[in-house]
């Protein structure tokens, strides 16, 4: 066996996990809005059981509908809850996994939009993020919230599930109450360690005294709170062994506050298995198994760490989102064919908080989320497919619609695949998106996808292919707004400048400070050039992931890039622009390259030609519209399904 400590069983307290692979709990918003359990979550759980996790741990729960932190949060502060919880559990043990839930109560990382009420907390203190003043709880109070959380794990255990996990991380209420950062109180619940672990302590006292004592109990928290006055991972030491001697049977080392939350949820900036040095530091001081997390995304990092003794079970959070197999695939030695998680953050952190959406999905993994009616299934008549283009959209269209038993073809008309796509891992930190190319260029020539590459696909090569469907994933090109001079055959595109087609002088001016604009300012950066960025808009980076805008920030900042911000370009000059800025004109100039990154717009020549002369067609990506891959690849999925 390759991966023999990863694959082997482990028992927390009474309970025997098959394998060391967690699903940690990740708020999904798939609960519907009650709180009630929705089909939608089934499905989503269901599909990691069956793809071979050992231990599922179901999201934040609340405990107190004025303890949620996100709209549609599943709860379990009535009993009402209980029979949809049933159906959940029998739903995940059908397919072998241990479900446990965690039980949750927001404090003062929420908002009165969400609760319809102000937030409570240890001291009056707001939240850096949610930034409203939460009520300081009664002494009362406190005590009625410990029976509470006792009240909701005895649901959880006439619900099946296999034991409770005590929410204490993250800067939630349970994690305020633990950290000096947050709780000023003086009375029995603070002033000193002890006195601020009285919570906690109590909760799983109070837990153990009515669900008994075979019944597994795991608390979570935050190893190191990465905040100023929050706790370290020496503090956290002696909070592991007051859990340890409170009853629990187990321990789940996190990190951060949502003060820190750019390390809470980490980008691809972030090293993988950055926490693992908590676990190992937690291992150290206790007997029960200890759970770390923290990008680990790949079986042989997690069997490393398990093998080196730094933790006995590893959680996989955004890679379980990316792919629901990832046990069974580790299993069979299909390492190949896993999803990866790149650490973009666009489609599950920043559909989470993005109105149009709200729930996550993966930008990898499109089909996640949609279990129940986004499905792969065997075409009744296999058919003859071509795909124009060989980007992200075009790729995950090919393998789709091929393991549905279709005949696909895809042509792109450069001699390498990716698409721009490819050309985005080139700036620092983006290395990982290669990671998601290769899966789909995997898959496709596992289901028999025929690349033709260098080969630019027109109106007579189509229709002498007579297919049954096109599917034109031709993308975008860079865009050129009519501003005078702007033609000026010295300037490079930003893409070209990223590829190593051109080359460019030391002190740079790039007009444009979105994605593309930022991230070629921080290759350039990092290659020592001076560069300055010009910007329409308030700000630079407005289009990037907020995690991810942190950690790019802090390097253009070390790298000295100067940003001009709210300036529109009127004329480009041989060496510069002039702009318009707070209503006055400004001269920049002095540069010795000019690079072009104002966005893109969609390139479609081929479907006025082809429509009514194919059966079966369908354009997505930036073809219809310039936007992210995130939109590419699912229109791609859902357009391969159709056929």
């Amino acid at each position: 066996m390759k991966f023999p400590v990863l694959l082997s069983p482990i028992k927390i307290g009474t309970m025997e996990v098959r394998n060391r692979f967690v699903v940690p709990p990740m708020g999904t918003n798939f609960a519907n809005p009650d709180g009630s359990v929705s089909k939608q979550l089934i499905d989503y759980l269901a599909a990691r059981s069956k793809g071979g996790y050992g231990l599922i741990i179901v999201e934040v729960t609340a405990i107190d509908p004025l303890g949620k932190a996100i709209p549609w949060q599943p709860g379990i502060w009535d009993d009402k809850f209980v029979p949809g919880w049933k159906e959940l559990v029998d739903e995940v043990h059908k397919y072998g996994a241990k479900i446990v839930v965690q039980l949750h109560h927001a404090g003062r990382q929420t908002t009165h939009e969400v609760i319809g009420s102000q937030p409570v907390a240890p001291s009056p203190i707001p939240c850096p993020v949610d930034r409203e003043i939460p009520r300081e709880l009664t002494t009362e109070e406190v005590y009625d919230l410990i029976e509470k959380f006792g009240d909701a794990a005895v649901r959880a255990r006439d619900a099946g599930f296999d034991g409770v996990e005590v929410h204490g991380a993250h800067g939630y209420l349970i994690a305020q109450f633990m950290s000096a950062y947050s709780n000023k109180r003086i009375d029995e619940f603070g002033g000193d360690l002890t006195s601020r672990m009285k919570f906690p302590v109590d909760i799983v006292k109070n837990i153990r005294a009515k669900v008994g004592n075979g019944y597994p109990i795991i608390f979570r928290f935050s190893g190191d709170e990465r905040v100023p006055g929050g706790r370290t991972i020496d503090e956290s030491r002696v909070v592991a062994e007051k859990m340890e001697k409170a009853g629990v049977n187990a321990l789940h080392v996190s990190t951060g506050v949502y003060g820190s939350i750019p390390w809470l949820i980490a980008p691809s900036a972030v090293p993988p298995a950055y926490n693992v040095y908590a676990a190992e530091e937690i291992k150290k001081v206790v007997k029960i198994p200890v759970i770390t997390v923290g990008r680990i995304n790949d079986p042989n990092l997690a069997e490393d760490i398990l093998e080196g003794g730094k933790a006995d079970l590893v959680s996989l959070g955004r890679e379980s989102i990316a792919d629901p197999e990832l046990p069974n695939k580790t299993a069979a030695g299909m390492i190949n064919e896993i999803s990866p998680c790149i650490g973009c953050m666009q489609a599950c952190v920043g559909y989470l908080f993005d109105p149009k959406y709200l729930k996550i999905s993966c930008l990898v993994n499109p089909f996640t989320g949609r279990e129940g009616e986004l499905k792969i299934e065997k075409a009744a008549a296999p058919k003859k497919v071509v795909v124009v283009g060989g980007g992200p959209g075009g790729l995950e269209a090919a393998w789709v619609a091929a393991k549905k038993g279709h005949k696909v073809t895809v042509y792109e008309k450069e001699e390498v695949l990716g698409g721009q796509y490819r050309i985005g891992a080139i700036p620092p930190t983006k290395q990982d998106i290669l990671k998601a190319l290769r899966y789909y260029i995997t898959m496709g020539k596992k289901y028999g996808v025929e690349y033709k590459m260098g080969v630019e696909a027109t109106e007579e090569l189509i229709l002498e292919e007579n297919p049954d469907a096109v599917i034109l994933a031709t993308g975008g090109v860079p865009l050129m707004p009519n501003i005078k001079g702007i033609d000026n055959p010295k300037f490079v595109k930003a893409i070209d400048v990223l590829e190593g087609k051109k080359e460019v002088g030391m002190n740079v001016l790039v007009v444009g400070g979105g994605m593309v604009g930022v991230e070629t300012a921080d290759f350039l950066g990092e290659h020592l050039h001076k560069v300055t960025i010009v910007e329409m808009l308030p700000e630079i980076a407005k289009d990037e992931q907020d995690a991810v805008k942190y950690f790019l920030l802090k390097r253009l900042n070390e790298y000295g890039v100067k940003a001009i911000t709210g300036a529109t370009v009127k004329e480009f000059l041989d060496d510069g622009v002039v702009c318009e800025k707070d209503g006055k004109e400004e001269k920049i100039a002095g540069f010795d390259t000019v690079i072009l990154a104002m966005g893109a717009k969609a390139y479609n020549p081929l479907e006025e030609k082809i429509k009514g002369k194919v059966p079966e067609l369908y354009v997505i990506g930036d073809a219809v519209k310039a936007r992210k891959a995130v939109e590419a690849i699912e229109e791609g999925a859902r357009a391969a399904v159709k056929i």
